[in-house]
């Protein structure tokens, strides 16, 4: 690690120089090949406190309820949750979905630009609490008919940079998803969790590695949180104590 890192900063100013870094979004010039222009930066949407105890889903400071003023302090739970107790035991976003986090997801997940992985890690990372012990970092299975078509698992390309970051083990087959499933969009949430139903199981070569062990559920993106749900019952049916689920971007609309 040490010295693919010495090698990587040698050579940075021969690739700036042949390849002038460039913001993925917009195009202005950077300093360095690591990130977004500042404009790009502030149209980012960062999740922030006060917050959901259970998922961090962000609370306005102050809301209005029947004419009352509601304040929201630590230990508070929202609505999807006090309605559907998650199986996960939190939820770690970089950013919360909007134009911006979108452009970067389709770039990264459809474009093929596999060299956002570092940026996007980062911010999920950013987001992590405090994590007491050892923890594995494993990314949502993609079935091998899509991982062909596309090529690789972005999820799994989060999963490794977040492991770099935060000297987690990767285990990038602890979750494998047994069959194709369609899109989930215009599904309601009983109807998701039956077409997701028995789709992704735990890979049994990596039962003693998950029994027992804390997992960071990795994720482009956590929209209903079907599969999110589906993988957390799946790694705790496998044994594992903790679950938590890191994502680059979260769809509040529809998150749980």
């Amino acid at each position: 690690m040490q010295a693919s890192r010495i090698v990587s900063e040698t050579f940075a100013p021969l690739v700036d120089l042949i390849y002038p870094p460039r913001c993925p979004l917009c195009g202005d010039g950077l300093a360095a090949q690591k990130g977004l222009c500042f404009s790009c930066w502030e149209t980012l949407s960062i999740p922030g406190e006060p917050a959901c105890r259970k998922c961090q889903r962000p609370f306005t400071d102050m809301k209005m309820v029947g004419g009352s003023t509601v304040e929201f302090l630590p230990g508070h739970t929202c609505a999807p949750c006090a309605a559907y107790p998650p199986k996960h035991d939190g939820i770690a976003a970089g950013t919360l979905y909007n134009d911006t986090a979108r452009q970067l997801v389709l770039s990264f997940k459809h474009g093929r630009r596999i060299a956002l992985a570092p940026m996007l890690a980062r911010l999920i990372a950013a987001r992590l609490p405090e994590m007491q012990g050892e923890w594995l970092a494993v990314p949502v299975p993609l079935h091998r008919f899509r991982l062909w078509r596309r090529g690789y698992n972005q999820s799994a390309l989060l999963a490794r940079e977040i492991s770099k970051i935060t000297d987690m083990q990767l285990l990038v087959d602890g979750l494998l998803r047994t069959r194709a499933t369609p899109a989930l969009g215009g599904l309601g949430r009983e109807q998701r969790a039956q077409t997701l139903g028995g789709a992704i199981t735990p890979n049994p070569r990596r039962q003693t590695a998950i029994e027992g062990a804390n997992v960071l559920l990795v994720d482009d993106v956590l929209t209903s949180g079907a599969t999110s749900n589906a993988c957390v019952a799946a790694l705790k049916a496998a044994g594992a104590k903790k679950v938590m689920i890191g994502c680059f971007s979260r769809v509040l609309d529809d998150a749980s």
